[in-house]
């Protein structure tokens, strides 16, 4: 199964001509290869190296960077991960392939284990009506207890909401309200994130997105659902005034 991570470009992303830097780029897609790898090998795994990897389109300041992982070579100890970056202007839901390569990624024996398995069937991807992205919980977003910020869980869950949101209206979207918010489980230093939005409402200019945080032990694959969020994002014309939705339809996205 695959990995995927979706964020947006920032300003501080991108370089003078208002593109994203090659080097956040690479990093997106160092960081889906390593959890696809992780996930698979169930134990401690390092990035040995990349294939050639040749950009052939931009993605600039304001759209989304989707980066995609996939195991796709199981050696004794080794993987080869491949990797797509893709480009998606948020307003129009154009999209451009960026790059594509593939990462070699090592997973070292430990005392009483043997080889890695074997390829995992490609299958289907879930079409459950969740639109799901990773993240990986680093040093510099814990607390003292090692567990992930409180703000940096919302502010994730922001995130996927308002990407969830854009995808369904097309249109420029802001916050304008989350409500209920219950954080249920602590998320560890080193856990994979996985954040699953949905469309729950959809009125004439304003959008209910359901967001749920999960924790994920690499080396267990023990899930947690941490965090459930509901947020509502509106749509804004140029002047910042709340605007009408192309296909304001209020059913309920698939369950």
């Amino acid at each position: 199964m695959s990995v995927t991570l979706i964020d947006m470009v920032f300003p501080g992303d991108a370089n003078h001509h208002g593109t994203l830097f090659g080097g956040v780029g690479l990093a997106h897609l160092d960081k889906v290869a390593f959890l696809a790898a992780a996930r698979h090998a169930r134990r401690h795994t390092v990035t040995a190296g990349c294939e050639r990897i040749d950009f052939a389109a931009p993605a600039r300041i304001g759209e989304m960077v989707e980066a995609t992982g996939r195991v796709a070579r199981v050696g004794r100890t080794s993987m080869g991960v491949e990797v797509e970056l893709w480009a998606e202007a948020p307003v129009s839901g154009e999209r451009r392939l960026c790059t594509r390569g593939v990462f070699n990624m090592v997973a070292p024996r430990e005392a009483g284990q043997g080889d890695l398995p074997p390829v995992p069937d490609k299958g289907e991807e879930p079409g459950d009506g969740w639109l799901r992205t990773a993240e990986m919980v680093f040093p510099t977003w814990t607390n003292h207890y090692g567990t992930l910020y409180g703000g940096d869980a919302l502010k994730l869950m922001g995130k996927a909401a308002f990407i969830c949101a854009t995808r369904r209206a097309r249109g420029v979207m802001v916050m304008a309200a989350s409500n209920r918010i219950d954080f249920s489980s602590p998320i560890r230093e080193g856990d994979m994130i996985e954040l699953a939005s949905r469309v729950t409402r959809v009125g004439r200019s304003s959008v209910a997105i359901e967001v749920e945080l999960w924790a994920e032990a690499l080396l267990t694959g023990e899930r947690r659902r941490s965090a459930v969020a509901e947020f509502v994002m509106v749509a804004v014309d140029e002047a910042g005034r709340s605007a009408p939705i192309s296909t304001p339809a209020a059913t309920l996205e698939p369950a």
